[in-house]
């Protein structure tokens, strides 16, 4: 399931959304005010961008309105910041997420209309990433600060096994509470249910195993 998300913001952090996402197999446009830093960075991602992002006639050209999400990653810039926060919501982006540097700028940023605001000192840029962005995420809801239910598609090597067999409790941390099979959502799941192409499941996990079920 091919997604887009745009970066703005190419230190260390923003570089490593950026080739994180390319890894999960989104389109990543990556924008800096530093010509340098896209010029670098350009031959990793799906575009790369120079921009004055504290300027709001520069956006119109990026078509945020096709983006999936935005990574704000300029918390050294609070008004650039502010900034692309503010014109990915008016374009529509249903999932804006900014760095802060501390809880004051998150609060800030929360108030302008960030969906989420990460603290890389605290929360990590790759898991930020994986957690957050992965392509494999169709919804998400906390129910804690450490549970969520995750609805994802269902990867090619667990269609027709039992569930049972597939061990997904154990091995990845998921706990499937339902399946969405032709837009019907099935709850009676029992250890000899099997999936199918198309399906997608809903799981119950801790936030620390939102990443283990990719790559494997």
């Amino acid at each position: 399931m091919d997604r887009s998300y745009a970066v703005f913001g190419l230190g260390e952090f923003g570089r490593s959304v950026c080739h994180e996402l390319m890894e999960l197999g989104a389109d990543v446009l990556a924008v800096d005010r530093n010509e340098a830093q896209t010029t670098a960075i350009a031959d990793d991602v799906t575009m790369a961008v120079a921009i004055d992002c504290l300027n709001e006639m520069a956006y119109e050209k990026l078509g945020l309105n096709n983006m999936d999400g935005v990574v704000v990653s300029m918390s050294g810039n609070l008004g650039a910041s502010i900034m692309a926060i503010m014109a990915a919501k008016d374009a529509g982006v249903p999932l804006v997420i900014a760095k802060a540097s501390d809880d004051i700028q998150r609060t800030i940023f929360q108030k302008v209309g960030a969906n989420r605001v990460v603290i890389p000192e605290r929360d990590g840029a790759v898991r930020a990433a994986r957690n957050l962005l992965a392509k494999n995420f169709l919804d998400y809801i906390e129910l804690s600060d450490k549970i969520s239910i995750v609805e994802i598609n269902v990867k090619r090597e667990w269609l027709n096994q039992r569930l049972a067999d597939l061990n997904l409790r154990s091995r990845y941390g998921l706990n499937v509470i339902a399946v969405r099979r032709d837009g019907e959502l099935l709850t009676d799941i029992g250890p000899d249910a099997t999936f199918i192409m198309g399906d997608t499941i809903l799981v119950v996990t801790d936030k620390q195993d939102l990443g283990l079920e990719r790559g494997k």
